[in-house]
């Protein structure tokens, strides 16, 4: 059941602004519902900030040491201690230190089972909405724990890269289509089954709690180090000292690439009320971002929005929005279930039905073709 209007916006920074912006709507039973403007909206404008409904890190960007707040996955590392992390150089000093906005000073532990929070606050919201129930205890580092069986079982199915939500969904797609949902049916009940919640254990309700994760979750990144070097490209600077600076941003991303490659982010998913309802464009005329360095989703207007008109996002990223428009049916087929009718989409209509690795593919044999055909003529 679709939760009603108002409580749309609850999880909004401002509900009330929120709502005489924008509103849900029913278009039919093939889209379902999505977000429309109620009023003009500029480029620039954030539409809206939101909260998740529950949010989670992805398990091997845990393992892998990338520390994130267990509640709102704000980075717990410093900038300077992220950039030397990740450029596998321990005496890494950044310049304007004081940019770095990660109060360490403020973390504090769960006393029973260890899991770090960046705040007493965020452990306190996590203690009354979940952590009460999942928390380890003693038994955090306890291998044959049944939440610990279903950590590990998660993984071994899921490897990384874990940063997109496309990815997510494909694998989680393969689970069910190979018969693994009830391997970790069985490990979610043995960790977390009481008699009330009984329907959420079936078969059927577990596979809805499956769907719904991996149709509407959302990929949130944090890092503090993106956050630092956001501050600095605000700084007013000579240009010289602007200079400089670019030029060590620069060779640090380089040096970061060659040691870590993309893995730069506390990387994890939420669901979040409101967004869910946005719909899929080709051509989007909304992002979501997460500038806070936490998990508060600001969803940001890429062009003017005109009273009425629906707000999308796109589900895809750049490179893949750049792909044939039968390369983009696929990956939306395949891992969102749906065939897109944006006005892109169907302006191409008419284009061959091959995908972007196939038209390179032409091109290459073409390219090879016109080389043995020049060689030839050279010949003669």
């Amino acid at each position: 059941m679709a939760a009603p209007q108002d409580d749309m916006f609850s999880l909004c920074v401002d509900p009330g602004k929120v709502s005489s912006c924008v509103e849900v709507r029913f278009i039919d039973k093939t889209k379902g519902k999505g977000l429309f403007a109620r009023r003009s909206i500029k480029k620039g404008d954030t539409i809206f900030v939101e909260r998740p409904v529950v949010s989670s890190q992805f398990l091997w960007n845990a393992l892998y040491k990338y520390r994130a707040c267990e509640y709102c996955m704000r980075a717990l590392e410093g900038a300077e201690e992220n950039a030397r992390r990740l450029s596998g150089k321990p005496g890494l000093s950044l310049p304007y230190p004081e940019l770095c906005r990660v109060q360490s000073d403020r973390q504090q532990a769960c006393p029973h089972c260890q899991v770090m929070y960046c705040s007493s606050e965020c452990r306190q919201a996590a203690a009354d909405q979940y952590h009460r129930a999942l928390c380890l205890g003693p038994s955090h580092e306890d291998p044959d724990h049944p939440l610990n069986k279903l950590k590990d079982a998660w993984r071994s199915m899921h490897y990384p890269p874990e940063s997109s939500s496309i990815t997510l969904m494909a694998r989680m797609v393969a689970v069910v289509k190979q018969g693994q949902l009830a391997l970790l049916q069985g490990f979610f009940s043995a960790a977390l089954y009481e008699d009330h919640l009984s329907q959420w254990f079936t078969p059927g309700g577990f596979r809805s709690l499956f769907s719904l994760v991996g149709t509407n979750g959302q990929g949130i990144g944090t890092s503090s180090l993106s956050q630092w070097v956001h501050a600095c490209d605000a700084l007013q600077l000579p240009a010289q000292q602007r200079e400089q600076l670019d030029s060590f941003i620069d060779q640090l991303y380089k040096d970061i690439e060659k040691e870590t490659g993309d893995f730069l982010n506390c990387e994890g998913s939420g669901l979040f009320l409101l967004q869910s309802s946005c719909n899929h464009s080709c051509i989007p005329n909304a992002e979501a971002a997460f500038p806070d360095n936490n998990f508060l989703l600001h969803l940001s207007a890429l062009s003017d929005v005109q009273p009425g008109e629906e707000i999308c996002i796109s589900y895809l990223d750049c490179c893949q929005r750049d792909r044939s428009r039968h390369s983009r049916h696929k990956t939306l087929r395949e891992n969102y279930l749906f065939v897109c009718s944006c006005a892109r989409c169907t302006s191409q209509a008419d284009e061959a039905d091959v995908t972007s690795e196939e038209e390179e593919e032409d091109e290459a044999e073409g390219e090879a073709e016109g080389d043995e055909m020049e060689d030839e003529m050279t010949d003669v």
